[in-house]
């Protein structure tokens, strides 16, 4: 699929579907970057759905709090809590991780709503571009590491596990370019300062949703066609959102005209989270795989579709494997353990 400008438009002033409601009792929910924009925004929807436990997994302590405390003021919710994870510290992810597997308990929805938006290069502490990190390595990360976790729900209480992770309709424009695809090493070339130049990280925030994308489908395509797992990808559409909050001069003028006219409520680009979540209830195989817009099953970028694209999906997915393997020696046995080779 090609997504003109003029069907992006339109798109954007299409009349709102009304937010998908399941009954959650019992259920647990971890939203990833909770504390503010979209990831609260979902929160709030999801904590009128009567959770058994409604996680917000945030950086910042003084912030994530706040955000706990303005849930439970805007609905009522009392039981929500606050975990502390830093998607640009590996060492961050495998605590939560960590933390999660002793404490116990089932997981039923992970929603992956972290990313950065950045146009100049700046290294974590890891080695890697920050924004790549966060959204490409350390998402997968999380959803690996918690993945033996929702299998044992669905096999312990009879459901179907989700997996959501947001992308962007950008990734119809992400350019992949063909020297660094047919490289030793996608990742390792996109993360690296040598790669990121000023002109290059102009498109990063495309790039790395297009890499959501591909870890979405992928990580399906390994699951195995009986495992009791839903994966699916969402496109909140463009939506007032802190992620730009650090624009300055004409970028932010720009964007701040831009988003009057064309910009979703932050609260209408959640429902697109949910609806991810929880939508066919009576089917959630019908999500299996797939990328959501406009609460719909949309089809992805014709790149994505192509031989060439799927190829660079397989070789990305190899390369994250080895490279997270050597984070966490548990991704390793957890891909060999669960995951099967794609059809």
């Amino acid at each position: 699929m090609k997504l003109s400008m003029g069907a992006f438009f339109k798109g954007q002033y299409s009349t709102a579907q009304p937010v998908v409601t399941t009954d959650l009792t019992g259920k647990t929910v971890v939203v990833l970057g909770a504390n503010t924009g979209l990831g609260f925004e979902a929160t709030k929807h999801f904590a009128t759905m009567n959770p058994g436990r409604l996680i917000l997994a945030c950086r910042n302590q003084s912030k994530g709090q706040a955000a706990v405390e303005r849930l439970k003021a805007a609905t009522g919710y009392a039981k929500a809590e606050l975990r502390l994870i830093d998607l640009a510290d590996f060492a961050s992810v495998r605590s939560f991780a960590d933390k999660f597997e002793k404490d116990g308990g089932r997981l039923d929805i992970l929603v992956e709503n972290a990313a950065v938006s950045a146009d100049t290069y700046e290294a974590t502490k890891d080695g890697w571009e920050t924004s790549l990190q966060v959204a490409n390595l350390s998402n997968p990360l999380v959803a690996l590491l918690l993945l033996p976790i929702m299998l044992k729900t669905a096999t312990e209480y009879n459901t179907t596990p989700r997996i959501v992770v947001v992308t962007s309709a950008l990734h119809y424009w992400a350019p992949l370019k063909k020297n660094v695809r047919e490289g030793p090493a996608i990742l390792k070339t996109l993360g690296s300062e040598k790669y990121c130049t000023r002109k290059n990280m102009e498109q990063r925030y495309p790039l790395t949703k297009l890499l959501n994308v591909f870890f979405v489908r992928a990580l399906n395509a390994r699951l195995a066609p009986t495992t009791p797992i839903v994966v699916d990808a969402v496109d909140p559409g463009y939506c007032y959102s802190e992620l730009r909050r650090d624009y300055s001069g004409l970028q932010a003028v720009v964007d701040c005209l831009t988003e009057k006219l064309l910009a979703f409520p932050t609260e209408r680009g959640s429902r697109q989270l949910v609806y991810g979540a929880v939508a066919h209830q009576d089917r959630p195989e019908v999500l299996r795989g797939e990328y959501v817009a406009h609460s719909a099953v949309s089809e992805v970028s014709d790149f994505v579709l192509s031989p060439e694209g799927a190829k660079a999906q397989d070789y990305i997915w190899d390369e994250m494997v080895e490279i997270l393997g050597k984070v966490d020696p548990r991704v390793r046995d957890i891909v060999a353990k669960h995951l099967v080779s794609p059809a």
